[in-house]
């Protein structure tokens, strides 16, 4: 892996799980310096991931999070529920045995880093499930639209596991998997539906506002 592709990746994933909050100000001295790598490399992973929407570089050579309101984010929220339930459903009949026991210990894994309140682990574990879940399908091409959307959301999602834990009532990944050895399509799009819903606090306005509110983020 080049340095300007291993820099990259790794501001990518700190960006998916929130290591990066809304409102904090970096500076491409202060990223390299972080990460032991010259500026340029860091330079140009922040081009890409601003064009990707995930960062705003600043004119003083500053990068932020980009403002996120409420009408967007309940905009990206649902995009990613459309996608994911679509490539559940496309993932099912291609599903092993073996998978879904793969998936059984991703969920473990994420069980015990929620546990530890080791929100970064737990956020990786989440979607190594998902992404694991949808490769199922040897002909998805959807992937690179649902990380597109993880990225955008990373930072809001890192609040979120602090703020909405005591939600999660039912392990959807448990219900999921359990759809999934019965081939159920109906009943594996829905645990991902409501996994998706019920790890922000809810698709309803007021809980998208509320999310944003800890976040600092303007709700208008």
């Amino acid at each position: 892996m080049t340095t300007h592709e291993y820099a990259h990746r790794r501001l990518r994933q700190a960006i998916m799980v929130g290591s990066i909050r809304p409102g904090e100000s970096l500076t491409i001295r202060g990223i390299a310096e972080a990460m032991e790598s010259s500026p340029t490399p860091v330079r140009e992973a922040l081009r890409r991931l601003s064009s990707e929407g995930a960062l705003r570089v600043l004119d003083n050579r500053r990068i932020m999070v980009p403002r996120m309101t409420a009408d967007r984010f309940g905009e990206l929220v649902s995009l990613r529920s459309v996608l994911e339930q679509h490539a559940a459903r496309r993932a099912v009949p291609h599903i092993t045995e073996r998978r879904i026991d793969r998936l059984a210990e991703i969920d473990k894994a994420q069980d015990e880093a929620i546990r530890r309140k080791d929100n970064a682990t737990a956020l990786l574990l989440n979607q190594e499930f998902h992404r694991t879940l949808y490769s199922a399908n040897p002909e998805q091409v959807i992937m690179p639209m649902v990380e597109s959307i993880w990225l955008q959301l990373g930072p809001f999602l890192g609040i979120a596991m602090e703020h909405v834990a005591q939600l999660y009532f039912v392990d959807r990944h448990v219900e999921a998997i359990e759809a999934l050895r019965k081939r159920d399509e109906d009943a594996v799009a829905a645990a991902i539906k409501a996994d998706i819903s019920e790890g922000i606090g809810g698709f309803e306005r007021a809980a998208i506002e509320n999310l944003l509110r800890l976040a600092g983020q303007s709700v208008t």
